[in-house]
């Protein structure tokens, strides 16, 4: 009986103090059974979970969100319009796997072939998009790894626009993730086309793989894959109120387990976190002393948003500390950076970022400068 006291006033105890502490504990991720997986949050970029997010994998027809991607730079250029008739060529027709069901020599516009791609997976569509943008599909590809390179995609390489397997064809979850958050963020118009359930051509109706659509309305996106070598791959994104995250699934065991796989991280994630714009783009965060200038205060933020990702119910224990020289001196240029700011939740780092002048602050007047370094003697 005693022994039971003890431990019940031992659990009351515990417990206080994580009240007190104001601290929520987290359950570790859920169990995945899958080659490689990574759930991140869009905004924030933060990782909530993962495994072997660095292992080089088959990519299936998770290679068509690159295909996709490409295209979309394309339209964006004005290179390519929407309305451009392709001429299906015969390797395009003969493409093996998944099908549009285009016709050799027969025209099919641009934006019929994105929604046969990715809506139905068409393999052919992939091919004759390729072949329409850079003459071959070999070239495509060249075009592909040069896009992975710029959005720093360092383990992904690419030798067609379809995914079907080659020892050379290859990618990462986090790499797959990487290209998620270009292709929602860069191409929203485009991007928008992969929450569409089916597409009608050739008097031939597809269904999009991607059965989350149907399941859970905060799923827009964004693309199945599946091949031997691959295992079942689902690389999705959903969206709750001003929260998004990006889940990639890749080496499952089958249809459903990708799709479960799927939703149990999405659902830890918006379950357990939030994230929350703690600072805006080229607001005032703080000010500083600056010497010898036109002026003798100092205005400092940042250039960009900055998102955070925490605990859920934990925004008030966030804190914000900052990083800054011990003194500054004339002439300033807007953007030039001069200290850092970090955001800590229980002496954890959350996020960091980099401090820049908001305002140019030109050399003052003769006086002024002979005045500042007289009292910098005495700092």
């Amino acid at each position: 009986m005693i022994k039971k006291i003890l431990i019940s006033l031992i659990g009351q105890l515990l417990f206080s103090g994580f009240v007190c502490a104001g601290v929520t504990a987290i359950p570790a991720p859920p169990g995945i059974k899958a080659s490689a997986y990574l759930l991140q949050d869009f905004d924030s970029g933060k990782i909530l979970a993962s495994r072997n997010i660095d292992q080089k994998i088959s990519p299936a027809s998770l290679t068509k969100m690159m295909t996709v991607y490409v295209v979309a730079n394309e339209l964006e250029s004005g290179r390519v319009t929407l309305d451009d008739e392709v001429l299906v060529s015969k390797k395009a027709w003969k493409t093996p796997g998944s099908r549009m069901f285009i016709e050799v020599n027969k025209k099919v516009s641009v934006g019929d072939l994105l929604k046969g791609v990715i809506i139905q997976s068409g393999n052919d569509a992939s091919v004759a998009l390729a072949e329409h943008i850079s003459g071959s599909e070999d070239v495509f590809a060249e075009l592909m790894n040069q896009y992975a390179t710029k959005l720093g995609m360092t383990n992904s390489h690419f030798i067609n626009s379809t995914g079907l397997p080659d020892e050379q064809h290859y990618t990462t979850a986090k790499d797959m993730a990487i290209l998620a958050d270009a292709l929602i963020r860069n191409a929203p118009e485009i991007y928008a086309l992969h929450s569409v359930k089916e597409f009608t051509f050739n008097k031939i109706t597809q269904q999009n793989r991607n059965k989350l659509l149907w399941r859970d309305p905060d799923v827009d996106g964004i693309k199945t894959g599946h091949t031997e070598a691959a295992g079942f791959c689902l690389v999705a994104s959903s969206k709750k109120e001003n929260m998004r995250l990006i889940s990639v699934v890749m080496g499952a065991e089958s249809e459903g387990a990708r799709a479960k796989a799927t939703q149990s991280l999405l659902a830890y994630g918006f379950r357990f976190y939030e994230t929350q714009r703690l600072y805006g783009a080229n607001e005032n965060i703080t000010s500083v002393k600056i010497w010898k200038g036109d002026t003798e205060e100092l205005v400092l933020g940042l250039d960009a948003d900055l998102y955070v990702t925490f605990p859920r119910g934990q925004k008030n224990q966030l804190k914000t500390e900052f990083n800054l020289s011990e003194k500054y001196i004339a002439p300033v240029n807007r953007g030039n950076v001069l200290g850092n700011l970090k955001i800590t939740l229980a002496d954890e780092d959350i996020a960091d970022a980099k401090l820049i002048a908001l305002q140019s602050v030109n050399e003052g007047s003769v006086i002024v400068r002979l005045k500042d370094n007289f009292l910098l003697l005495f700092e």
